[in-house]
């Protein structure tokens, strides 16, 4: 089964994405994890991507696309895969589609985990980081035993720069701005399963479960 799994930051990707490759047992293939692969072995396109990265600059297309058509290549994703992190881009997932057909297969499903946006906000403005242990804490789904402070050093608990409304409000419109061409793009495909993210993580996960095995 060749999945690729969207849904904007907070929705719990990475956790169904965990679930998903334990139940299936597909490799869960991230953006990151696949460049750092790349970068670790030598490989051409991993040393082109290097570069780029050292500058801070974007990866071009064509190097991205290449470096996926070698990690799925691997013997691993012979019985499937779990994109997350690509396509980001129409012309990522036309890229996409014509590499799959060159290695004989295709896309089964895209997943979307839609969680309404000020639950995210909610999930995403809790996060609370102890500056000295680095552990994180949630003020409603993982709350320190004394509020504020953090259960294993006694610091005092800080919120990211990043964490702040405004900065993730502003995150999550680029995030919807640049998804949304790439769900209509699926949906047209007739690829696209919805699920709803804002429920238990096990409801979702069988929500999953039933959408794509029928």
């Amino acid at each position: 089964m060749n999945l690729i799994l969207m849904g904007l930051p907070g929705a719990g990707k990475g956790t169904q994405a965990e679930k998903i490759n334990e139940e299936y047992n597909i490799p869960h293939i991230s953006t990151g994890d696949m460049f750092r692969l790349a970068i670790k072995e030598g490989t051409p396109l991993g040393k082109k991507a290097k570069e780029f990265m050292d500058q801070g600059a974007l990866v071009p297309d064509e190097v991205t696309i290449g470096i996926v058509k070698e990690r799925l290549s691997k013997d691993d994703c012979k019985q499937g895969f779990l994109l997350d992190g690509f396509p980001r881009t129409i012309a990522q997932a036309e890229a996409l589609d014509e590499l799959l057909s060159e290695l004989g297969t295709s896309i089964d499903h895209v997943i979307h985990v839609d969680v309404p946006e000020n639950v995210l906000v909610d999930r995403l403005t809790g996060r609370r980081v102890c500056p000295t242990c680095g552990a994180t804490y949630h003020v409603m789904y993982n709350p320190p035993k004394q509020e504020g402070i953090c259960d294993r050093d006694g610091s005092k608990l800080i919120q990211r720069d990043d964490d702040t409304a405004e900065t993730v409000k502003n995150r999550l419109a680029v995030n919807i701005e640049q998804s949304q061409p790439l769900l209509d793009f699926y949906q047209n495909k007739g690829y696209l399963v919805t699920v709803d993210g804002n429920k238990d993580i096990d409801v979702v996960f069988k929500d999953i479960q039933s959408k794509i095995e029928n």
